[in-house]
Order: C-alpha cells, then structure tokens, then sequence
C-alpha cells in the first residue's frame, strides 16, 4: 500500500502528519509526504524515517513575507500543488489532504486528475460547518455585525472561500485538463471529512449537514531525551513555567518575553522560555532562566508547573495530556477556540487577546498555578487518548482495502466508510448545501 500524505501550513499542520505516517508504516504502507521545505519541518520529518517531497515556498518565510492578497497566495500555493503532488501521487493507492483550504483543494485536484482515491483531515472542528459554533472569519471579509445565525455564517463562509480561492483553483483546474467547480468548500469536503482530534478536548455534535469521522488526535509518541543541561536546569529547584509560541512569528517578540519573564518571577517561579518562530530569547542573564529550541514536549510539559503558549491544536492536546496547567494567548486561527475549550474545561486559562501585559499574564498565572487547577489538568489527562493516529491508519488501510504493499490496481473489500473519486464539477446547489469547510490549521 503507498499513501501519499499532502499538507502545507504551519508546524501544527505538519507534527501530526509524523504520528499519522509512524503508524502507517507500522502497519507496513509505503509513506511520503508532500509540505514545505522548512528546515525543522525536514528534520522533524526524515528522524521519523519519512520521505519528504518539498513543496512550494517556505511556510516561515510565507508567514513573514509582507502581505499579499489571499487570492494571490491561493494561485501560487494550488499551482505549487499541481507542479509538485502530480509526481509524488504517481503510483500511489491514497492521498490523504491536509492544510490550508487551497492547498487541499489543489492536492484533491490532483488526485481527482491520477484519479487516486483521496481523504480531507483537519485538525479542528471550527473549521467544520456545523449550526453549534460559527466559521472563522477571513481576514478582510468580515462578517455582518450583530449577524449571530450560524448557518448564515456558514453560507457566508461558503462565498467567501469561493471569492477567495475559487478563480485560482480553476484557472489551474482547467489547465490541467479538469472541470471547474462552483463551490471550492463543497468541492474540499466531497464524502466524509476527517476530523484528527480528541473527542474530550474537541467534541463533535453530529449534524445531518455533514458525515464527519472523528479519530483522536494524532501523536507520535516522542521518546527523544531532554538535552543535558535542561535536564540539570530542572532538577535544580521547583518545576518552572514553559513559555513558547510555536510558529506564531509574533511582532515585538522581546517585549513578549520580557513580559512573560517577568510575570514568571512574579510568581516566584523559574522560567524555560522555547526560541519558536518568534525567536523568544531571554531578557537577561539570570539564572532561573533557560532558553531551549527545538525540544521533546511530552517529556518536559510533565515537569513543569504551568504551559504558556499559543493555543495551536497540538500544544493545547500535549499539555493536556501532561495534566500540566496551560495559560493561552491566542493568536489567530482556530486558537481562541482552543483557548476558551481549557478554560472550559477548567484545565487552565484563555488570557484575553493576543499581547499580554505584565498585569494581564501574571493574574492569569496566578490562575493556572492554583492547587485546583492543577488536581484538575490531573483528572482531565487520563481521558486524552493518545492512540488516534494508530486508530485513523487501520481506517485508512482498510478503506482502500487489500493488504499492505499492494498495488495500485488492488482495490478489493468493502470500506468502512467512502474514500472517493471526486466528479469533475460539483454544482453548489448539490454540495450538501454548500456546507464544507475552509480547511485550516494552525
């Protein structure tokens, strides 16, 4: 069996995709994946013993890049799509499709085109059209004020990513030979979508409009040893806050940690601040300071007293199966969702707005460092599964059917569920009433 794993987006895009080709391969698939050429995204990757397929531009340098109009980024990313995916999808029995909503539906396109069987995962609900919470808006397409019907959110979402993204999917669409589509969301979520997450930190509320297969969230498990001198660090005085921001590049980043550092010692604690994509560093030369890269999160996250981050999907699960409390300053995206999801389960706090002040984070440490909410981030981490990568490769396998190593022509036994071949055009008033997701992550 050879799965072709597709993806562009942030570190949050492309960690899961290491636990999800971990357990194919177990399973004895033949795994590449195509996502950015960022280093740490290469290096994360090829310690994992999975084959890279560069595609497109660096997702860092596409983050700090001036801006550029959606629409222009959508060409270039579905074009880098059809450049690169083409080969890497050649002789492959699936492709599984993940990131950002261009990307995804350039990545469908192709296969639609090899006519290979294909998946769509995201790795938040939030991006799901459902009558039970709202879409995220696009940036420049706000939603009407005081709007507050969901499912007119949702169609209003649906034009927006049509607006957006629509004009270059077809223009490459029909260069390379396919029909265009009227509706790019119902075109991406065509069949069942896959939705990686934990049911306890992400449920889902079954909607008629949507048939979505929920499989856990998908971590590699991280055996990987702290560096020495972390290890020294640690052990010598009480656990400290971990402050990090993953691949939020985050303007002021000195201000950030100059902020987050102080209100750490204002609660008498030591602090490990983690580089990220905002290039955190420390603000002095104290010694209840350390400052590390790229580092394992499921062994440190367990000896720590609280988690300062960015609320991105895998942070956020990681955390909370360390049973460690969390402070969340949400960026972007989906991590406001995120935040508000611990602080509802009592696991910790949502720090109000994207840019902390002292007052503002040492209150919610002060919070997150109480003896309740630690008993509780306790009793909620048991309940965080941890095998949902395992559980989604046996799915994938046994959807395409036959056995692993088998080729593209074997196709043979019932799926569980509808991975598909997708028509050439989808008319909106046909696509589940033009309820499918902007994929996203973050």
């Amino acid at each position: 069996m050879r799965v072709l794993l597709s993806t562009y987006g942030s570190r949050g895009d492309v960690e899961p995709l290491v636990g999800f080709a971990a357990a194919l391969r177990a399973l004895g698939a033949e795994v590449r994946v195509c996502a950015p050429p960022d280093e740490d995204f290469a290096r994360r990757l090829a310690g994992a013993g999975v084959e890279l397929v560069p595609v497109g531009p660096s997702a860092r340098a596409l983050t700090e890049a001036a801006p550029a109009s959606l629409p222009e980024r959508a060409a270039q990313l579905i074009a880098a799509q059809f450049d690169v995916v083409t080969g890497a999808a050649e002789g492959c029995d699936v492709l599984v499709a993940t990131g950002m909503t261009p990307a995804v539906a350039g990545a469908l396109s192709v296969a639609e085109k090899l006519g290979v069987r294909s998946v769509v995962v995201t790795f938040q609900k939030v991006v799901l059209p459902s009558p039970h919470h709202a879409p995220l808006a696009y940036p420049g397409r706000p939603f009407p004020p005081g709007e507050t019907d969901n499912r007119v959110l949702w169609e209003l979402d649906a034009e927006s990513v049509n607006a957006l993204f629509g004009a270059a999917l077809n223009t490459s669409r029909v260069a390379n030979g396919l029909a265009p589509v009227d509706d790019v969301r119902g075109y991406v979520l065509n069949g069942r979508p896959w939705l990686a997450t934990d049911r306890v930190l992400d449920p889902w509320v079954p909607t008629p409009d949507l048939d979505v297969v929920q499989t856990g969230a998908w971590i590699t498990p991280d055996d990987r040893p702290l560096p020495d001198d972390l290890e020294a660090f640690l052990a010598a005085g009480v656990p400290p806050v971990h402050v990090g921001f993953g691949s939020m590049p985050m303007r002021e980043a000195a201000d950030v940690a100059r902020v987050a550092i102080d209100a750490v010692r204002a609660q008498g604690r030591r602090v490990v601040v983690q580089h990220g994509w905002a290039g955190l560093s420390a603000v002095d030369a104290g010694d209840d300071c350390f400052v590390v890269g790229e580092v394992n999160h499921q062994a440190l996250f367990r000896r720590v007293a609280a988690v300062v981050h960015h609320g991105g999907q895998g942070t956020t699960t990681t955390a909370a199966r360390a049973g460690v409390p969390q402070v969340v300053v949400p960026q972007a995206a989906d991590q406001p969702y995120w935040a508000r999801r611990v602080a509802e389960l009592g696991v910790g706090v949502a720090h109000d707005g994207p840019a902390p002040t002292f007052d503002s984070l040492s209150a919610a440490l002060r919070t997150a460092l109480a003896p309740e909410v630690r008993e509780r981030a306790a009793a909620v981490a048991p309940t965080i599964r941890g095998d949902g990568a395992e559980a989604a490769a046996k799915l994938l396998l046994d959807a395409v059917g036959g056995s692993a190593g088998a080729g593209a022509g074997a196709r043979g036994g019932a799926p569980r569920f509808p991975l598909y071949r997708r028509p050439p055009t989808i008319p909106a008033a046909q696509s589940r009433g033009g309820r499918g997701p902007a994929v996203t992550s973050a």
